[in-house]
């Protein structure tokens, strides 16, 4: 079994969105609480919304994408997929293909199942280069199978 996610995952699922979260959420909640009619040269009601709208953006594009990311692993008979709570396992023949991505400053690659697993039929990660590069190599037949 070798990890081919990239060990960022748990900073960009868990702590960036916690953080945000808290930080955002506490100053988003004393926004509305307060009393003041203005804030700076900004009347109240306007910048209150301003501030519910850009939190509430922000759980939205958390939960489209980092949300979404998984730590995978894989071997020639399984591809093990976690979300730091829940661990699953998924037989390689339930692989239906798999995708990459580059995004300017890292690769993502996404797992499609041909029937859905806990985590749906499409699995995201962020791909740990080396290591996915090394896995392929040393997989050719799958590699053959599943890679477009």
């Amino acid at each position: 079994m070798q990890r081919v996610s990239s060990n960022a995952t748990l900073f960009l699922k868990l702590f960036i969105p916690t953080f945000w979260i808290v930080f955002f959420g506490a100053f988003t909640v004393m926004t509305l609480l307060s009393r003041t009619a203005y804030f700076g040269q900004f009347p109240a009601v306007p910048f209150k919304i301003g501030t519910l709208l850009f939190y509430l953006s922000g759980l939205a594009m958390f939960y489209f994408t980092l949300l979404k990311l998984k730590r995978v692993e894989m071997d020639d008979k399984f591809v093990y997929v976690t979300n730091y709570f829940k661990h699953f396992r998924y037989p390689m023949h339930n692989v239906e293909k798999i995708e990459d991505s580059d995004i300017g400053f890292f690769q993502t690659a996404s797992i499609r199942l041909k029937t859905p697993g806990h985590f749906g039929s499409r699995i995201v990660f962020v791909v740990s280069r080396p290591n996915y590069e090394h896995f392929w190599k040393t997989h050719p037949e799958l590699m053959a199978a599943l890679k477009n």
